[in-house]
């Protein structure tokens, strides 16, 4: 085994032990999730993903990507009850404007904007088809874009995308949002990890290579 290996192996042996000694009864409606049994169910991405006190799987019994998993464990734990719900919570805000996220704008800039930019450049419709195929839907708040899609990631976690393509003038560009209260349930480097695998989840949407296993 690897060093980094071992490094993740146990990140998540110690994020599962964290969670397997809490109680999520009555934390359901707040997070979004269900509880069947000793198990905790958590959609993601429009796919249901199974917590069991021995380990992660999908709705197919398969292992998730450490990331998915990291993601999922830290969905479970960074959230406090009784946080205090404010006016602007509901806001969309980029990445780059939680306090928290300066060490890590470039890396959610280049591996979520950039990319989805990048591969979906002269193809907006292929784009849309990837969103909905995520359980997302077209959102048009009065922006000027070619495409604006919300997607919800985890049950609290919408992404908000807007998509301009290139034109004579401007290259492609792409912006991914997200609700201010969202640092409310997921730290700042789960939520780069989100936006890594919303790109990589729309790359592989649309029939394109991918990087994760999921």
């Amino acid at each position: 085994m690897t060093e980094k290996a071992s490094i993740y192996e146990k990140t998540y042996e110690n994020y599962m032990a964290q969670v397997n000694a809490q109680d999520f009864t009555g934390k359901e409606e707040i997070l979004g999730i269900r509880i069947e049994a000793d198990d905790v169910i958590i959609p993601f991405f429009g796919k249901d993903y199974r917590v069991k006190p021995d380990g992660i799987s999908d709705d197919n019994g398969r292992s998730p990507h450490f990331a998915v998993n990291v993601v999922l464990l830290k969905y479970l734990l960074h959230f406090e009850p009784g946080t205090a719900q404010m006016d602007q919570d509901s806001q969309w805000v980029s990445y780059r404007d939680f306090k928290d996220a300066a060490p890590l704008v470039n890396y959610f800039s280049n591996n979520t904007e950039k990319a989805i930019a990048q591969h979906f450049s002269g193809r907006a419709k292929v784009l849309a088809s990837a969103c909905m195929m995520l359980g997302g839907n077209v959102c048009n708040e009065g922006l000027s874009y070619d495409l604006t899609m919300q997607v919800l990631s985890l049950p609290r976690l919408p992404l908000y995308l807007l998509f301009n393509d290139a034109d004579e003038e401007f290259p492609t560009d792409c912006s991914v949002l997200f609700e201010r209260r969202a640092e409310k349930y997921l730290d700042m480097e789960c939520l780069a990890i989100v936006g890594w695998l919303f790109s990589d989840f729309l790359v592989r949407a649309s029939g394109g290579k991918h990087t994760t296993v999921i």
